[in-house]
């Protein structure tokens, strides 16, 4: 384990009602109070992701770090991140280019939140997701145990087409019931740089799909990882106070 996680309690988690399939990953576990689940960005857990972990923990929360994939405090590199891509646009559990698909590993989240939110107690818990995972927390939204969903700069499926720019990463069905919860109150914080290509147009489809109850930020710039690489301590600061509106109850 590297020294930057010396402090957290490694786990695992295991989903069994997958499609007739299991799958398993290993966890990281810190801190009190409601529950919130950070998913990891490209190319893994770097050291600019475990120092926002721990700031969520020292905001009050209990966080847990799903390890998807990568080596865990590794440092980011081109090389690394480039190796990191080419096995995720190979892996069943992920969907890195097709539209209208949810990331099967969005089951596995849904999984683990169930399992943290009756741990935790509270309205639910947090989802964070960031760059590839993104979008992940609109596909654990599926579940009601996620009260509060945010996404850092989503940037899945590819922005490589018009199409691929402004898809959600989502099946028809389960947008269907991301609008319904959205309709319901459950507010969904997203934050991007304004000129990010990565995210492509997406957030216009969030505005049109999810309207008021979609929390649009948007930094000035082209830059792309808002509360890790490329920090904007507003960001943060949002991030942290959605939070704690949604799970304090």
């Amino acid at each position: 384990m590297t020294d930057l996680l010396a402090s957290w309690a490694l786990g695992e988690h295991t989903a069994d009602d997958l499609d007739g399939e299991s799958l398993t990953f290993p966890t990281y576990r810190k801190g009190s109070g409601p529950g919130v689940i950070v998913i990891h960005e490209v190319p893994g857990m770097t050291p600019q992701f475990i120092g926002f972990a721990e700031e969520v923990v020292a905001a009050g929360f209990t966080v847990v770090l799903p390890h998807l994939f990568g080596t865990p405090g590794k440092r980011i590199g081109p090389l690394y991140v480039s190796k990191v891509i080419s096995r995720l646009c190979v892996s069943r559990e992920f969907v890195a280019l097709a539209t209208r698909q949810t990331s099967p590993v969005s089951g596995w989240l849904r999984s683990l939140a169930r399992d943290l939110h009756a741990d935790t107690g509270g309205p639910g818990v947090g989802a964070i997701g960031m760059c590839f995972t993104g979008g992940f927390a609109l596909g654990m939204m599926v579940d009601d145990a996620i009260a509060a969903p945010v996404l850092c700069q989503p940037s899945v499926p590819f922005a490589m087409s018009p199409k691929q720019s402004r898809d959600l990463g989502l099946s028809p069905a389960d947008l269907d019931v991301v609008k319904k919860r959205a309709a319901g109150g459950c507010e969904v914080l997203g934050l991007q740089y304004a000129k990010d290509p990565m995210t492509g147009s997406r957030f216009n489809t969030l505005d049109r799909e999810l309207g008021d109850a979609f929390l649009r930020v948007d930094f000035p710039g082209a830059k792309h990882s808002t509360v890790t690489l490329h920090r904007q301590q507003e960001g943060v600061d949002r991030v942290l106070g959605f939070l704690r509106e949604k799970l304090a109850g």
